[in-house]
Formats: C-alpha cells, sequence, structure tokens
C-alpha cells in the first residue's frame, strides 16, 4: 500500500507537467500524426526514457510500454509543430537529477518559462515522492540485463559442472594418472604432516596448502569427519570452484580489455566467457585434482589486478599462482612487460610525432620497421631516466622476479623432486606445435577464406622474406626437434596418437608441415595487429620463455598463452562466436565420452586406463 501511495504521488505531478508542455492542447493530442521514422523510439543515453510512439518527444521512465501516452517533452530538433523525430526540444526537458548536481543557472527553470512553476512543482514532487537511486537510465538497464544474463550463464555453466563432477565421481572413485601423487600429497597436509613430500611431484605445493586452507575450515563449519574430509572427491571440488572464479575471471578481462569497443554487446562478452570457459584443454581437468585450474586462475587474476594498476595485489596473485606451477613466473614478467609496453608505446608515439611519421601501424609490416622498433627500444631502455621510471612502476614484480632467481639458485633448477623427466633444453619446434595447437582451437578467427586470401597476397609480396622465414624453420626443426620418452611410451595421453599418427608416420612429415607453421604463425600475428607493437613483442618474448624450454609435448602447457592470446584478439563475429561455442562443446563431448565409456589395460596390469588431454 505504500508503494501504491507513492506510485500515485509520483504519477499525479506528471499529468500536470503534461498538460503544461503544450499550451492550448490537451494530453491526447500531444503527438504529432506524422509517421515515425526507423530508430526513432530508441532510448536515447542519458535521458530518462525513450521516444513516444508517434514521435512526440519522450515517455516517461516508468511507462515501459510503446503505447503509453506518457510524453513528457517534446522531440529534440523539432519546430513549431513538433512534427520532427526525437531531438533537441523546443522546450528544455525535465532532467530528474538533484538540483545540487546542476550548474547554478540550471537550478532554477527560466523566468517567464510556461512551465516554470509547474515543472518546479513535478520536479519537487518526483523528488520527495521516489529517491532518486531509483531512476531509471537506458545504460543502467543495459548493464542490468548483462548482469542477469551473465549470473544466468554462469549458474547453468555451474550446474552442468556440477552433473559432469557427479558423473566423474561416479565412474573415477579412486586418484588416477598425476592425483596419485597430487591426492596423497594434499592428505599428508590435511593430517598436519607438513614436512612430508613425495619426491615424483615436480611443482610447489600451492595447490596442496589451499586445499587444506579450504577444506578444514569446510569441514568445521559443516561438522564433517572421517574419511570424508580431503577425500579425493572433496579434493576435485576445490577445481570446481576454481573453474566458476575463471569464468568470472575471464569475463572481468574481456569487460576490460575491450572497454573502448563500444560495438561489442554484452552479448558477446558473456558469450566469449563461456567459451574460454569451457576451453577442453582447461576444462576437462576441472574434473581431476590437477594444477592447472587453481594456477590458471591466480595467472588471471594477477593479469586482470595489472590492467586495472594495482601492481603489488598482481605482484603477490603471481606469487600464488608461482607457487602452483614454476613457469608461470613467465607471465608475472608478463605484467611488468604490460606496464613497460605502455611506456614504450608512449614514447614511440610521441618520437614519431616527432618526426611528423603517423605510420604508427605500418611499424610491424617489414623488416626495416621492426629493426627501427628494436633501436628505439635499446636507446630508451639504455636512458637512466627511463630506467627508473619503470623501476619505480614495476618494482613488486621485480622483486618477485628477484626472489625466483633466488629459488632457482638454492634449489639447483626450477623443477623441485624428480628432474630426470624434466630437463630443460632448447625445443623450438615447441613453438610451432602452439601455433598448430591455436589454429585448431580458434579455427573461427584464423582460418577463414579472408585470412587465406591475405596470406597468400602477403606470400606473392614478400617472397623473400617468405623464403628466409621457411630456411629458418626448418633448420629449427631439423636441428632443435626432441620427442621426450613419455611422447612415445604413455598411450594414455592424445599427444602419443597425435605424434604417431602423424609426424612418425614418415621422416619426411615434420619438415612438410614447415608451410602449415607459417601459415598459423602469420594469422596468429595478423590477428594481433591491433595491439601495440610493443605490447606484441613483449608476449612473443614470454611465449617463447613459456614453451622452447619445454622438452615434452603437452598441451597442458599451451592453456594460459591460449588463453592470453585469445582475450586480446578482436572480438569476432556472433557467428564465428556461436561456431567456436559449438566446437568447444562438440570437443568436451568425445573427450568426456571418450574418458569415461572406452577404458582399456595394458597387458601387463589390471588397472583401468583411459584417455585424457
Amino acid at each position: 500500500m505504500a508503494f501504491l501511495r507513492r506510485a500515485a504521488a509520483f504519477c499525479t505531478p506528471v499529468k500536470r507537467r503534461r498538460a503544461t508542455l503544450r499550451p492550448g492542447k490537451s494530453s491526447s493530442s500531444c503527438c504529432s500524426s506524422s509517421p515515425v521514422s526507423r530508430g526513432a523510439s530508441m532510448p536515447e543515453a542519458g535521458r530518462p526514457g525513450g521516444c513516444c510512439p508517434q514521435d512526440c518527444g519522450t515517455l516517461s521512465p516508468f511507462s515501459h510500454s510503446k503505447q503509453s501516452p506518457h510524453c513528457m517533452h517534446p522531440p529534440r530538433g523539432a519546430g513549431e509543430g513538433g512534427k520532427i523525430g526525437c531531438g533537441t526540444p523546443k522546450n528544455p526537458p525535465i532532467r530528474l537529477q538533484h538540483p545540487s548536481l546542476l550548474p547554478a543557472q540550471q537550478r532554477e527553470p527560466a523566468p517567464g518559462s510556461s512551465f516554470s512553476s509547474s515543472s518546479s512543482s513535478s520536479s519537487s514532487s518526483i523528488r520527495s515522492s521516489f529517491p532518486l537511486s531509483v531512476l531509471p537510465s537506458p545504460a543502467g538497464s543495459m548493464e542490468g540485463v548483462e548482469a542477469y544474463g551473465f549470473s544466468a550463464a554462469m549458474s547453468g555453466a555451474f550446474l552442468v559442472s556440477s552433473l559432469l563432477f557427479a558423473a566423474f565421481n561416479r565412474r573415477l572413485r579412486e586418484p588416477y594418472m598425476d592425483e596419485v601423487f597430487h591426492v596423497p600429497q594434499a592428505q599428508a597436509y590435511c593430517h598436519g604432516s607438513f614436512l612430508q613430500w613425495d619426491p615424483m611431484i615436480t611443482t610447489l605445493p600451492g595447490l596442496y596448502l589451499l586445499s587444506v586452507g579450504v577444506v578444514k575450515p569446510a569441514a568445521w563449519l559443516f561438522g564433517w569427519t572421517g574419511p570424508i574430509v580431503c577425500s579425493t572427491g572433496m579434493l576435485r571440488f576445490i577445481n570446481l570452484l576454481f573453474s566458476a572464479g575463471n569464468f568470472y575471471l575471464l569475463y572481468l578481462l574481456l569487460l576490460k580489455i575491450h572497454q573502448k569497443n563500444k560495438a561489442v554487446s554484452g552479448f558477446q562478452r558473456i558469450l566469449s566467457s563461456l567459451t574460454l570457459a569451457i576451453f577442453p584443454t582447461l576444462y576437462f581437468f576441472t574434473f581431476l585434482y590437477y594444477t592447472d585450474p587453481g594456477s590458471v586462475f591466480f595467472t588471471l587474476f594477477a593479469y586482470l589486478m595489472c590492467l586495472y594498476g594495482n601492481h603489488k595485489a598482481s605482484a603477490l596473485l603471481g606469487f600464488c599462482g608461482f607457487m602452483f606451477r614454476q613457469t608461470n613466473i613467465v607471465w608475472t614478467v608478463f605484467c611488468a612487460g604490460n606496464v613497460v609496453a605502455e611506456k614504450l608505446n608512449e614514447a614511440w608515439k610521441t618520437e614519431l610525432l616527432k618526426k611528423k611519421d603517423e605510420k604508427i601501424s605500418a611499424m610491424k609490416g617489414s623488416f626495416p620497421d621492426l629493426i627501427r622498433v628494436l633501436k628505439f627500444l635499446i636507446e630508451y631502455l639504455i636512458s637512466p631516466k627511463n630506467l627508473v621510471t619503470l623501476v619505480a612502476l614495476t618494482w613488486p614484480y621485480i622483486i618477485l622476479v628477484t626472489a625466483f632467481f633466488v629459488f632457482v639458485f638454492v634449489n639447483g633448477g626450477i623443477v623441485v623432486g624428480d628432474r630426470s623427466s624434466h630437463e630443460a633444453c632448447l625445443h623450438f619446434p615447441q613453438l610451432f606445435y602452439f601455433l598448430s595447437f591455436t589454429l585448431f582451437f580458434s579455427f573461427p578467427h584464423l582460418l577463414t577464406p579472408t585470412k587465406i586470401s591475405k596470406f597468400l597476397l602477403s606470400l606473392r609480396k614478400h617472397p623473400m622474406q617468405y623464403s628466409l622465414i621457411t630456411i629458418i624453420s626448418l633448420c629449427l626443426v631439423w636441428k632443435f626437434t626432441y620427442v621426450h620418452k613419455y611422447l612415445l611410451a604413455d598411450n594414455r595421453h592424445y599427444t602419443f596418437y597425435v605424434w604417431r599418427k602423424i609426424f612418425q608416420r614418415h621422416e619426411l612429415v615434420k619438415y612438410a608441415l614447415v608451410p602449415a607453421y607459417i601459415f598459423a604463425g602469420w594469422s596468429f600475428f595478423d590477428t594481433l595487429k591491433p595491439k601495440p607493437v610493443f605490447w606484441t613483442l613483449m608476449y612473443f618474448v614470454c611465449l617463447l620463455a613459456v614453451t622452447v624450454p619445454q622438452k615434452l609435448l603437452e598441451f597442458r602447457y599451451f592453456i594460459l598463452p591460449f588463453l592470453i592470446y585469445r582475450l586480446n584478439i578482436p572480438f569476432p563475429s556472433l557467428s564465428r562466436q556461436l561456431l567456436e561455442l559449438a566446437f568447444y562443446v562438440a570437443v568436451n563431448v568425445v573427450a568426456f565420452f571418450l574418458f569415461l565409456n572406452k577404458t582399456f589395460q595394458w597387458p601387463n596390469s589390471v588397472e583401468v586406463q583411459r584417455f585424457m588431454w
């Protein structure tokens, strides 16, 4: 009843105002009889409503129907007859805003105005009847719709993930694959044995420490006792929570990175977030007790804090990511590189303006441009003033990277535990494998007729450059291809079949794939052209650092560089986004089906084996 009384108090002054808008005319004759132009009824940003259906002005913010007669002011640009579409009103419109927020000359109606007294009373009645915070605006409505849509998508994804989680745990109650090492180690921590360590584990104990920090308080809160505490299923559930967090972080990152692109709709952002959240190589390990979901969570969180300028928090989150996987220190350097790249881009643009050269985007087009950029980079970095500025901006990251080098020196290497299977080497073809991996999972963006035609055109324009790249690539494949023993022996991983069915078919296959690598690399960097050149250089250096030293071909190592690449490329068309989502769903369905239903056994073992990434 109180709400109805307030609504009645609000509606009364609106009626009085309609009568004063057009002196001598009734509210029923407010709108012109002229036809409405297309788009005339769309709400305008910053105005309290939309256009009247007959193009007479702006609707009341509380009139949601197109047939509502609550016309609050005439259309913008209207002449004496008021028969033109929505535009500048003949008389100033009422703006539902607190008077203290208006300039002094706008706080009172103009003297002698035909509606000064009534507008004043109407405004006071509105303010007294409804708090200003409840007055809607078109922008707020759109943000609200996007928020509801994102909540629905995230809730639906979590529900589906929970059902899959239950199916995984019904079929696979015992630890599998690397869980054989991770689960007992976490359970030892749960029992307070923090000095116990399995020498076969090669990562730091971040996952186990966090698991204890989540499971133990939950067990105390809900009164859990016995085997359920720190059971395999309970530990796996930690990654389900990380998966939900990754979904949210991906959405926030897309929102931040593409905030200047007003053409991107909220639906597209939600769709891309959902697509990346179910990225097959990452999503599969949501249901097992592996380090990947937590590693991705803290790295993406650190990247988000870096973009918002909170570098201390970013470095702290980077340390958490490092505790999950040591190679994540590269992405801490990436965050610092974002800061450095921003300063370099500002200095570069200033340099170009001094030389009256506006071809900023052309600096990535040829080798002379690249040499020019590298020369500028060296000159910038050898300046003491510039170095002091960069150190002042990136000192949290510098502290963390310094601590990493101290750890490597004390530990005798980056790997803890068993080092025999994780030896660093210069495995340059790993870059080619990553580019092929990206081409496969981003084919809606990279493998299009337009991309292919542009690549062929570039090939015709620069034959010498591509010939040189081909020769270098062939040499790298010839001298730096390594085959890890796990790749040849473990037939539970998809990489085993990729290597056996493709690379081992003939000795020359690895050389025959070089043209495909070159196209994948060209298409990969072509999509990054909108990014500043120094950002691209910095990302490429981090990509080399995180892939090339790995001897083992493992798709899990490609997750983070792929996600960061995918977050930073321009939004594709809606149809391509839907195609990408459908492709990811199909790949996940096949992967889950094979894992849960197509089991096999080794000849000398009774254990059930399953296919996985």
